[in-house]
């Protein structure tokens, strides 16, 4: 390291242990937070996490985690259970449970070896950079986001094949029964989701003329209680669990597919673009956070090497001395985030298209120089940041789930349709909805995508391509053994929301639903805004940031839906699962 950096670095950390508040106290081993205003609650909500010894499964869906935990208790793994809740949460989580969509898998096995599996969707063939852009090259409204055109070849049945091929134990049919009995039987409706399905019947009805997909057969709204029989959905299941991923990428449902798709001469899928869709095994990122190793995904996804670099930049400060959501503590969080998402906008895309660098991305040197223009005193402003010099050179609505099996095999699996119902168009004869992937691709340079994300040549479209997630799956160790798994769904949010759930236990001493439960903040580099959900801010925070020149706006919406697992000191196991949302974690 250049020694004006190194000594760069030490003066902001002695800046910054000169500036900061009192040391928390430590009790019972959870640490309090101080704050000016002793009424301020740090949580959500009180829910208590479960604790099981053999296994637990956290997922989006009450049904999907049951559904989970049965496979754990046959005889299956972590893999064979992930298999089962996917197809599940298919069923009875359509807005972002998904046969039309795609993900990411981190398996951590029972030896202490890691891998991923990257079912990331794909550019059709017939894709190319400027096909958004209107004759004067300004972006046609919608176009990426709803309708057929919006659509990405789907991973999400490949990657299950791909996983249960290698790791799985229990045969496939058996993994795809609980889900086919699901969608023919029915599922009964929460609250949120009738809610949810009535607020995308106008789209459904809009892009499926004359459908009767996801409409209540009484012609009401969807209600609490009432059943949701998919027959369709099932009778596509079915053909998966007898012919595998052919099931789906050929013969009946793959025609279907293409002639839905292009409809009306509307999308571009075809059937070769089905066919030759694979799943791909990548190395997984592996790095170090005081001692603990942080097992995550790779790109496509831009969420492991983001994660790593958030944690690196915040590595030398003393947090647990400052407390949870102290205005030094959130300070440097949010400079760190400024940082981290300018970087993803300049360097981060498909791997197998554009080089990225992503080792320089993570390393100390690379981040002491990205750290250099910080001050305390003042917020970095977001026009003068940009991704760093490098020589040479996503949906609210996604949904993840954790599992890990009593012989300490661990699945963290994030996947997603991109927005809420993916394109709002379902596949007729099939009873899925497609993806809208095709707005995580930089559409035009500069401009941002549906969450506000900005992208750059790195993540144009191309044919064949995968576009850049933010999804951010991810499994840590604590002196080689499993300590914990974590994800959520979110959008751009998701890479800080688990940021901010693993410093929750390592640094702040809170328990995985504690963790969970806590409220959070988001910063993305532009808008150069901070956003928080109501009350994790105290007022002084508020003032000492704004003073300083940090703009921060109260989200409506809360950020994230973790579904998560620590192992405990005695071997035991907690499954955190979000009170935002119907997320739940069973356990045996």
């Amino acid at each position: 390291m250049h020694l004006r950096y190194l000594l760069s670095f030490c003066y902001i950390l002695i800046s910054g242990l000169a500036s900061a508040q009192k040391p928390v106290q430590e009790s019972t081993g959870f640490y309090q937070f101080l704050s000016d205003d002793p009424n301020q609650k740090a949580f959500f909500s009180d829910r208590k996490g479960v604790v099981a010894k053999n296994g637990i499964v956290a997922s989006a869906h009450p049904e999907a985690s049951k559904v989970g935990i049965a496979i754990l208790k046959a005889g299956g793994n972590a893999v064979d259970a992930a298999v089962a809740v996917q197809y599940a949460l298919a069923v009875v989580h359509p807005s972002a449970g998904n046969l039309g969509g795609g993900g990411f898998l981190v398996l951590r096995d029972k030896s202490g070896k890691s891998f991923s599996i990257d079912f990331r969707e794909k550019a059709p063939a017939k894709s190319h950079a400027d096909m958004y852009l209107d004759k004067d090259k300004n972006v046609i409204p919608d176009a990426s986001t709803l309708g057929r055109l919006a659509s990405g070849v789907p991973g999400s049945v490949a990657g299950m094949a791909e996983a249960h091929a290698k790791y799985g134990k229990l045969p496939w049919k058996q993994l795809l029964q609980p889900a086919i009995d699901l969608a023919m039987n029915g599922v009964i409706q929460t609250q949120r989701e009738a809610r949810a399905l009535n607020a995308v019947k106008k789209d459904v009805v809009r892009l499926n003329p004359g459908t009767k997909y996801f409409l209540n057969p009484t012609g009401k709204d969807w209600a609490e209680g009432d059943l949701l029989i998919q027959k369709d959905l099932g009778k596509v299941l079915k053909r998966i669990q007898k012919k595998g991923r052919d099931g789906f990428y050929k013969g009946k449902i793959a025609r279907r597919i293409v002639k839905d798709m292009n409809a009306n001469g509307e999308g571009i899928i075809s059937k070769k673009d089905l066919a030759d869709y694979n799943a791909q095994w990548r190395e997984t990122i592996s790095e170090t956070y005081k001692g603990y190793k942080i097992i995550t995904m790779a790109p496509p996804s831009s969420g492991g090497i983001a994660l790593v670099q958030l944690m690196r930049l915040t590595e030398p400060y003393p947090l647990r001395k400052w407390g949870w959501h102290s205005d030094s503590t959130v300070q440097v969080m949010i400079e760190a985030e400024r940082r981290v998402y300018a970087d993803r906008a300049k360097f981060l895309g498909d791997p197998d298209f554009v080089k990225v660098p992503q080792e320089t991305l993570m390393s100390k040197d690379y981040l002491a120089k990205r750290w250099t223009d910080f001050d305390w005193n003042k917020a970095s402003d977001s026009k003068n940041i940009s991704g760093g010099a490098v020589p040479g050179y996503e949906s609210l609505e996604t949904t993840h789930f954790s599992v890990v099996d009593k012989e300490g095999n661990a699945v963290s699996l994030t996947t997603t349709l991109n927005g809420g119902y993916g394109s709002r168009v379902v596949i007729k004869g099939g009873g899925f909805f497609m993806n809208n992937e095709m707005d995580d691709f930089s559409i035009k340079a500069g401009a941002p995508n549906m969450y506000g994300l900005i992208g750059n040549k790195a993540n144009a479209i191309a044919p064949g391509k995968r576009m850049l997630s933010s999804m951010t799956p991810t499994i840590v160790e604590k002196d080689g053994t499993l300590f914990m798994v974590v994800g959520t769904p979110g959008g751009s949010t998701i890479i800080t929301a688990v940021y901010q759930t693993i410093l929750n236990v390592l640094e702040h001493g809170m328990s995985m639903q504690q963790s969970v439960n806590a409220l959070k903040f988001h910063h993305q580099w532009l808008p150069d805004m901070t956003t928080f959900e109501a009350n994790a801010f105290s007022a002084g925070t508020i003032k000492k940031l704004q003073d300083k020149g940090f703009k921060l706006e109260q989200q409506r919406n809360t950020i994230g839906r973790m579904d998560c697992i620590l192992v405990l000191p005695d071997g035991t196991l907690e499954g955190g699962s979000d009170p935002r949302g119907d997320d739940t974690s069973i356990g045996y």
